[in-house]
């Protein structure tokens, strides 16, 4: 790995360098997304309303992993959680404490929001991944399910 790490919120002028990554990130986990969503999603990320952000990391000017995550109410909490969405690093960074950077962007911008919680879910098969969050979390047992509303 090159130069130093920077991890930032995204600007308009990344979308270039950003989509090659999410698109990296959808096809990792088997999925199609119309691009109609996301435009959407991009046009989320820039709107300071929105409880939507991403954070990228660079290294020597070039995009090598993304995180989105999303600042919401909770029922059991006077404050906000946070909830880590998207985390994707290019895999020639990998293991190179990319992903530990991001996650530790966005538990300085949970802390910022006021949350009192930060919180992921990841895929059974992704090992990889696991080995890095059950050292920076804890995994709280629930099993997660999931529906399509039609």
């Amino acid at each position: 790995m090159g130069g130093a790490l920077n991890v930032r919120p995204v600007t308009d002028a990344d979308r270039a360098a950003w989509e090659p990554l999410w698109q990296g990130y959808l096809t990792f986990y088997k999925q199609e997304l119309p691009a109609e969503v996301t435009d959407i999603t991009w046009i989320r990320f820039l709107d300071p309303v929105e409880p939507l952000h991403a954070l990228v990391a660079e290294i020597d000017g070039q995009l090598v992993g993304l995180v989105h995550y999303v600042l919401h109410r909770s029922t059991w909490a006077r404050d906000c959680y946070c909830y880590l969405e998207d985390l994707f690093v290019s895999a020639g960074v990998r293991g190179h404490g990319v992903g530990r950077a991001l996650i530790g962007a966005v538990e300085t911008a949970a802390h910022d929001a006021g949350a009192s919680r930060l919180y992921w879910l990841t895929h059974e098969t992704n090992t990889q991944a696991q080995e890095l969050y059950d050292k920076l979390a804890t995994r709280t047992g629930f099993i997660h399910y999931g529906k399509a509303v039609e």
